[in-house]
C-alpha cells in the first residue's frame, strides 16, 4: 500500500475545487479555533502534507524546527510541491496549492493512493493565517522559492542554484491578528509527533525547540510501527500477556492493522485511525473491530468449554474491560463525517475489518492457548463484576438515590431550572462547603460539599465506584447517569466547577475529581461542561485597598508595586479561610473570578497521564511528577 500506483506527481495532477477568500474572515471553520488547539493546528496540516508523501512511499524523514522568532519550520524530504504551471490559472502548481482551498494532488486519486487531508484545506489554510510563509522546493535538480504575505505571494517562484536532494522546505509565522497566542507548546506538538511515527513505521521525525537553550531535540522513529504504539501506551499499566497481539489485512484500495494488548486495569483504551487521522469519534473501522472481537472470544471461549451452553454471552464491554488498542486503517477514499475529520463513514471498512479480526483473532488464539485462556478469564471476571455493579446499582436504585427528583441530602441546589445558566460547585470539605453555601447566588449557583477524598477510579470497576457515597452524589446531582446508562441531555447544569484547596491534598482531590469525570462521565469533560475554581494563594491588604494574588509570580508583582512597608500579607492554606465575602468576590463571582475550562487537547496524552498519576506503578508517577512539579501549575488535559 505504500507505493503509489503512479509515481508521477506533478503540475497537472493539482486539482483545485474552490478559492480561499473565507478562511481569515472564519478561521475557525477551518482549523477548530483561534486559541492554542488551531495554532497547533497549522502545524500538524503542513505536517500531514509530509506524511501524505511517507503513505505514498516517497518521504521517510521528516524534521520540525520552533524557530526563536516565533515561526515554524516543517522539512521533507518527498518528491517537492510540483512546481509548473497549472494550465487553467498559468500560475506555478506549488502556487496554486498555497493560494487555492482544496488544491491537492489527493482529488482524482492519481498523484495519491491514500491521503490524510481529504479536505485538502491544508497548505493554502496555513498559509492565509500565516503572517509570512516562505516555500522552499528541490526538485527537478533545481531549488525553487516563494514568498508569501497573508496568504498571497509577494514574489514569483524563482529558479536557484541545482541540487541533487529532494523534498519540501515550509517556513510560516502564525498571523498574530488572528490567533490569541502564538506560544507552541513543545509536549503538544512531541506527543502528535510521536503518534505520527508510529502510525507509520519507520518514519523518522525530529522535533527541535529553538527557543530553549540548550535546544530541545527527540527523535521520533519506530520500527515496530503500532506495536511499539501499544507497548509505549501500556509502559506505566500491568498487563495480563507481554506481547501484544498484532493482526494485518491488506486488500486492493485498504489495509487495517490491529495492535492490542490486555491489562490488569478496569478501563478501556481503543484509538482508532484513519489514514493517521485520529477518528476520535470512531466510525465504521471502530463498529467492526468492536463485533468482531466479542464475537471472536465468545466463540473461542464456547469452544473449549470455559463458556457453557446454559452461560449467556460476554457482552463488548466484559471483552474490552483493560484492553488496550490501536486499529490503523489506511484507505483510497476515506469518508469523514464534518470538516474536522473525526469519525470514518465509509460502509466497506466495517465487513473489511470485522472479517479481518474474526479470521486472524481466532488464529492467534488458536495458536496461543495460554494467551488465550488468560484473556477469557479476565472477560469473564469482567462479566461477574459488571452483574454485581448491576445490582448495586439496582440496589442504590431502591434507596431511591438514582431515582429522578431525589437529589442528594447535602446539595444545596439553585432556584432557576434552565441547565444552561446554572452552575454546580464540587467544594473540597464541609467547612469550605458551608462558606460557599453562603457565598453563593441562589439563582443560579449548587453547591455540593466533598468530604474528603474520593475513591480513585483507575484502581476500582464500577460496582465498587458505585458503592462510594460521594461519587453517588456527584452523579445524581449531575442528573447525567454514568457509564454506559449516561445520557448528556439529563445535564442539569451546564458548568460542574471543581473548587479544592491550593495545596498537594486539593491537587490530590482534583486529580482524582478529574479522573473519574474523565473515565465514567467523559462526555461531560468532551463538551465542555468541567471547569477548576481558582482561589487567590495570598490577601494583601495595604492601607484601604485589598488585593488578591493568585500565584507566588503575581505575589512577586504585587511585592514590586506596592513595596514591603505598611502591608499585610494572609496566606490562604485553604478555601475554608476565606469568608463567604472573600470566597464570592474571588473564586465565585463570574464577573471577577478566573475558571480553567478543562479540555481534551489529545485523547491518548490524557488517557497516559491518568494512567501515570492514578495508576498502580509508583516509578512513572515518582518521574512524572519530578519532571513537571517545577514547570506546570495545571495539566491540559
Amino acid at each position: 500500500m505504500n507505493q503509489s500506483s503512479k509515481t508521477s506527481y506533478d503540475a497537472k495532477d493539482i486539482k483545485v475545487l474552490e478559492g480561499l477568500e473565507a478562511v481569515r474572515k472564519r478561521p475557525s471553520m477551518y482549523i477548530g479555533s483561534t486559541g492554542q488547539r488551531g495554532l497547533h493546528h497549522l502545524v500538524y496540516e503542513v505536517v500531514d502534507n509530509s506524511i501524505d508523501e511517507t503513505m505514498a512511499g516517497f518521504c521517510d524523514n521528516v524534521l520540525i524546527i520552533l524557530n526563536n522568532d516565533g515561526s515554524v519550520t516543517v522539512v521533507d524530504n518527498g518528491r517537492g510541491i510540483p512546481v509548473k504551471k497549472v494550465e487553467k490559472y498559468n500560475r506555478p502548481a506549488v502556487e496554486i496549492v498555497l493560494t487555492k482551498l482544496h488544491s491537492g494532488g489527493k482529488f482524482d486519486g492519481e498523484g495519491y493512493k491514500v491521503s490524510g487531508g481529504l479536505h485538502g484545506v491544508g497548505l493554502s489554510v496555513v498559509n492565509a493565517l500565516s503572517e509570512k510563509l516562505l516555500v522552499e522546493v528541490r526538485r527537478d535538480s533545481y531549488i525553487f522559492r516563494q514568498e508569501y504575505r497573508r496568504g498571497n505571494p509577494v514574489t514569483d517562484l524563482t529558479k536557484g542554484e541545482k541540487t541533487d536532494t529532494h523534498g519540501t522546505i515550509v517556513t510560516f509565522y502564525p498571523d498574530r491578528e488572528i490567533f490569541e497566542d502564538i506560544d507552541y507548546k513543545y509536549e503538544i506538538l512531541a506527543a502528535r509527533m510521536r503518534e505520527m511515527s508510529f502510525l507509520n513505521k519507520g518514519l523518522k521525525i525530529t522535533l527541535i525547540d529553538q527557543r530553549e537553550k540548550p535546544e530541545k531535540k527527540e527523535v521520533f522513529l519506530y520500527s515496530g510501527g503500532i506495536v511499539d504504539f501499544i507497548k509505549y501506551l501500556s509502559e506505566k499499566k500491568e498487563v495480563l500477556h507481554k506481547n501484544p497481539i498484532y493482526l494485518k489485512n491488506q486488500e486492493p484500495g485498504h489495509e487495517v492493522e490491529i495492535a492490542m494488548q490486555y491489562t490488569l486495569g478496569y478501563t478501556e483504551s481503543i484509538f482508532s485511525f484513519a489514514n493517521n487521522i485520529n477518528t476520535t469519534e470512531g466510525g465504521t473501522h471502530l463498529v467492526g473491530f468492536k463485533a468482531a472481537i466479542t464475537r471472536t472470544i465468545n466463540d473461542y471461549a464456547r469452544s473449549i468449554g470455559m463458556l457453557k451452553e446454559k452461560d449467556e454471552n460476554l457482552i463488548g464491554e466484559d471483552i474490552r474491560e483493560g484492553l488496550t488498542a490501536i486499529i490503523s486503517v489506511k484507505l483510497k477514499d476515506p469518508q469523514f463525517e464534518g470538516q474536522t475529520k473525526t469519525k470514518l463513514g465509509n460502509s466497506e471498512m466495517k465487513g473489511f475489518v470485522e472479517s479481518t479480526v474474526n479470521s486472524k483473532l481466532a488464529e492467534f488464539l488458536e495458536e496461543n492457548p495460554t494467551i488465550a485462556k488468560a484473556i477469557v478469564v479476565r472477560c469473564i471476571d469482567a462479566s461477574r463484576a459488571r452483574n454485581a455493579a448491576k445490582k448495586a446499582r439496582d440496589l442504590t436504585r431502591k434507596k431511591s438515590l438514582f431515582e429522578s427528583g431525589m437529589l442528594p441530602g447535602k446539595l444545596a441546589d439553585c432556584s432557576v431550572n434552565e441547565p444552561e445558566l446554572c452552575e454546580l460547585f464540587l467544594v473540597e470539605g464541609d467547612s469550605a462547603g458551608g462558606s460557599a453555601k453562603q457565598a453563593r447566588d441562589r439563582r443560579f449557583q449548587a453547591i455540593l460539599p466533598l468530604k474528603g477524598k474520593i475513591l480513585n477510579v483507575e484502581k476500582a470497576r464500577l460496582h465498587k465506584i458505585l458503592s462510594s457515597e460521594e461519587i453517588q452524589a456527584i452523579v445524581t446531582a449531575a442528573g447525567t447517569g454514568i457509564g454506559d446508562e449516561f445520557d448528556i441531555n439529563g445535564a442539569r447544569y451546564h458548568k460542574i466547577i471543581i473548587m479544592t484547596d491550593a495545596d498537594v491534598d486539593g491537587a490530590h482531590i482534583l486529580t482524582l475529581i478529574l479522573t473519574f469525570l474523565y473515565r465514567y462521565m467523559h462526555k461531560l469533560v468532551e463538551d465542555g461542561y468541567i471547569y477548576i475554581a481558582q482561589p487567590p494563594l495570598y490577601q494583601v491588604k495595604s492601607s484601604k485597598e485589598v488585593y488578591y494574588a493568585y500565584s507566588d509570580k503575581e505575589m512577586g508583582k504585587l511585592r514590586e508595586k506596592l513595596g514591603n512597608k505598611g502591608i499585610t500579607v494572609q496566606q490562604y492554606k485553604g478555601l475554608g479561610e476565606m469568608d463567604p465575602e472573600q470566597l464570592w468576590d474571588t473564586t465565585m463571582n463570574p464577573e471577577t473570578r478566573t475558571l480553567l475550562k478543562v479540555e481534551i487537547e489529545d485523547a491518548l496524552i490524557a488517557d497516559d497521564i491518568f494512567s501515570t498519576l492514578m495508576g498502580d506503578k509508583v516509578e512513572p508517577r515518582r518521574a512524572f511528577i519530578e519532571k513537571n512539579a517545577r514547570e506546570v501549575s495545571f495539566i491540559d488535559i
